[in-house]
């Protein structure tokens, strides 16, 4: 039996320092040359997944930007992007502007290895921090476009994020999910509640379908999933066992099959450890 486990990444895998510890890199990486299929599922790119992934061998390909894509590690290259049609990528910037988000848009061009991304209006201190975190990875370029032109799109765009309070954010998501032209997901940062994230993508693109996909094509006969945060409760909703830590959103400990210590632990690690049997 093909057992696949797929994991979360920020506030789930990675500990609060938002790194893959030593003796979770060491374990992950002895059960994957044992043969066990473990990889990730995240709202990140492969920019800033292979650094943090440097240390930790694994062999299914990696999930990225919430299902967008999905990341062969090996030959650096992305399986099946899911662009958004670029009418559709206009209409959706246009939104973010209206509710007062600058729109951060990602491009992938077809056998293109490298994420442009292109940043609308000027950034507040807490985006420009964002930018300037990503801005030396070999796997993303991001350009800031100070003035936007209005509807100004970019060809194959596979994903339109935000970072804004809530009480613009949540609005935001919602007026996007009534016109049925894309697929919505928002969440809280980890880190400060006040604010949250947007991403918008192709319809039907969300970890669930991706998670599904995967599973199909490895072959797998069961799947088991960590999350913490709200975006991770469509995948839980569709494995056979959804694993959450201890530090994860309430709504994400609801769904939640099993429960395990808070990922500052090792926890997930340390599951894998106890269920995979060579």
């Amino acid at each position: 039996m093909k057992h696949l486990f797929v994991s979360d990444m920020d506030g789930t895998l990675l500990n609060r320092s938002g790194l893959i510890s030593a003796e979770s890199a060491e374990i992950i990486t002895r059960l994957s040359r044992q043969g066990a299929l473990i990889t990730v599922a995240t709202a990140r790119t492969p920019a800033t997944v292979e650094p943090l992934m440097a240390d930790t061998f694994t062999t299914p390909p990696a999930i990225v930007m919430t299902g967008a894509a999905m990341w062969d590690r090996s030959t650096l290259t992305y399986i099946h992007p899911r662009h958004i049609d670029p009418a559709t990528a206009q209409t959706i910037t246009d939104r973010f502007l209206t509710f007062g988000i600058s729109p951060l848009v990602y491009t992938i061009a077809p056998g293109a290895g490298i994420i442009h991304a292109y940043f609308h209006g000027r950034p507040t201190p807490r985006e420009q921090k964002f930018i300037d975190e990503r801005s030396r990875l070999t796997l993303k370029k991001i350009h800031i476009i100070p003035r936007p032109s209005a509807g100004q799109t970019h060809p194959d765009t596979i994903l339109i994020l935000g970072l804004g309070p809530l009480d613009k954010i949540y609005p935001l998501a919602d007026d996007l999910r009534q016109t049925g032209i894309c697929s919505v997901s928002a969440y809280p940062d980890i880190f400060n509640h006040q604010l949250a994230y947007i991403e918008v993508f192709a319809p039907g693109v969300d970890k669930a379908s991706a998670v599904l996909a995967l599973k199909h094509h490895i072959g797998a006969d069961r799947l088991t999933v960590f999350g913490d945060n709200l975006n991770d409760l469509p995948m839980m909703a569709v494995a056979d066992t959804a694993v959450a830590v201890a530090n994860a959103l309430p709504e994400v400990q609801a769904a939640a099959t099993t429960i395990i210590p808070a990922n500052d632990t090792n926890a997930v690690a340390h599951y894998l450890a106890a269920t995979f049997t060579p």
